[in-house]
């Protein structure tokens, strides 16, 4: 399973990448606004400083809603980075230009994804990510995992090459089930990684060993 992490933070970034699991970055108009990152141009410099910390793929959403704009904004986005993946939003509009981008070579992801249908549609349309939502459907009491589960078996009967990027992690125990039901991509963000790293059997076993190294002094 790849890890990539779900934000605009510079800093956690590094510090994921340090870890050393890191394997890309998504993004959306929300988190660079989070991060008070506004205007065309800083927008596109913030993508480049982030594929400059990276080695994988980065995730760069378009605004446009319409097939002409999706195409010019996501074109412009893609000649910044050869790492970076136009995400696309599943409309029709979108669906039609993830076919455009994918005829010119140009990787996408396909967010907003809420149904198999939907993922159905993006994997036709050769999407290289396609990104269910399962912590926004485990909000409105919907099981998130289901939908990982159910695009998996379709992928799977297809042979469809593109990957199932889990988003909308929250906690842990999402990574664990993901990645049991064979997800190809989480992203959440840094906590939701950091969390794998924490057992209270290791603290208190790696307590007791200093402890007892103690008399080795």
């Amino acid at each position: 399973m790849k890890f990539f992490i779900d934000t605009a933070n510079l800093n956690q970034i590094r510090e994921a990448q340090d870890l050393g699991v890191l394997d890309g970055v998504t993004t959306n108009p929300s988190l660079m606004a989070k991060e008070g990152i506004t205007g065309r141009k800083n927008i596109l410099q913030h993508y480049l400083d982030i594929c400059n910390i990276v080695d994988g793929d980065v995730s760069a959403e378009v605004v446009a809603t319409d097939f002409d704009g999706i195409v010019e904004e996501g074109t412009e986005l893609a000649k910044l980075h050869d790492q970076i993946v136009v995400k696309v939003p599943m409309i029709k509009e979108g669906v039609k230009a993830i076919k455009y981008f994918t005829s010119k070579g140009i990787k996408t992801n396909c967010t907003l994804v809420f149904s198999a249908g939907q993922a159905l549609l993006a994997a036709k349309a050769g999407a290289t990510y396609v990104s269910p939502f399962l912590g926004r459907l485990d909000d409105i009491s919907t099981d998130g995992l289901n939908l990982i589960e159910e695009i998996r078996l379709i992928y799977d009967n297809y042979e469809f090459e593109t990957q199932i990027l889990a988003a909308s992690i929250r906690h842990t125990m999402h990574v664990i089930n993901c990645a049991k039901l064979g997800a190809d991509v989480m992203t959440g963000p840094l906590s939701s990684i950091d969390g794998l790293l924490k057992h209270p059997l290791t603290d208190s076993g790696l307590a007791k060993f200093l402890e007892d190294a103690k008399s080795f002094i």
